[in-house]
């Protein structure tokens, strides 16, 4: 998915919310600013968003000295929802169709995201509020069938914190599942770290996509991850970031995602806030 001119206003909120997390300086903060504001001629609007952001807060984090200025937010947002993990799994277990439902559980987990949060995101009121909330794409049938037939499985995650949400349906889908991580620090997203305090290496192999962007770019991904990407059966793309790069990309692909700005609304034929589980548009190779 090509980068749109409304990102762009999204990319300087997100440079200013990171900024201010790292110092109380206004004019630090303003240099951050004004340096992000001159890169922005020279990036093309043909790259993916995520490919700009891994470049915005490289760049961001370099000024601050900070290689990762989230670390504390990642651990407390893991922490909260290590304490619903209970609540979810009775949520799959007294379901009709516990499968559906844990995936439900696992869209709902991408509410967790702080490269768009503009505040303290309230994970558990939040978390209730959406599991009320019915998808409004819901591929089910064919995600069914299509881990009835799956051999390999690559999952590959999104925001820390979410990874417990991943956890619960990686727990009903009972195969083994290749889990992918960044391959660093970038804004919220979860690395081998926080996938481990997740308990997801208790339930699937942890690789990384072996590169630090908010989205498995696979240009920019490592050749065992393109590798391990090209022989799955089945692929789950957790989050808006991983949605941005795939979507333009053939392969057994499922999108699970809370659909948080008005480009993906429109580039996916959705509003703002709808809960989505969708099968990749451009079908299989």
């Amino acid at each position: 998915m090509r980068t749109y001119l409304d990102c762009i206003p999204c990319f300087l909120e997100q440079a200013l919310r990171a900024a201010r997390m790292m110092t109380n300086d206004e004019e630090k903060v303003k240099n951050i600013l004004n340096t992000i504001v001159y890169m922005m001629p020279d990036i093309p609007l043909s790259s993916t968003p995520p490919e700009i952001a891994a470049q915005i807060y490289a760049k961001i984090n370099d000024i601050a000295e900070n290689h990762d200025p989230y670390q504390a937010i990642k651990r407390e947002s893991t922490k909260r929802a290590l304490a619903l993990y209970p609540m979810m799994k009775e949520y799959v277990a007294m379901a009709n169709d516990r499968l559906l439902a844990a995936i439900k559980v696992a869209t709902v987990g991408n509410l967790i995201d702080y490269g768009v949060a503009s505040n303290e995101i309230k994970i558990e009121h939040e978390v209730a509020d959406l599991l009320e909330q019915d998808f409004s794409v819901c591929d089910y049938e064919a995600f069914r069938k299509r881990l009835e037939q799956a051999e390999t499985l690559l999952y590959i995650g999104d925001n820390a914190g979410e990874t417990v949400f991943d956890r619960v349906l990686i727990e009903e889908i009972q195969k083994p599942v290749i889990y992918a991580v960044r391959g660093g620090p970038i804004i919220n997203d979860a690395t081998r770290e926080d996938a481990m305090q997740a308990g997801l290496d208790d339930v699937a192999e942890i690789v990384s996509i072996g590169a630090a962007i908010p989205g498995a770019v696979l240009e920019m991904c490592s050749p065992e991850f393109r590798s391990i990407f090209s022989d799955a059966s089945l692929i789950i793309s957790k989050g808006q970031g991983n949605c941005e790069a795939l979507i333009d990309k053939k392969g057994p692909i499922f999108f699970m995602l809370k659909v948080k700005c008005r480009v993906m609304a429109k580039v996916l034929g959705l509003h703002e806030g709808d809960i989505v589980l969708k099968q990749n548009p451009d079908g299989y190779i």
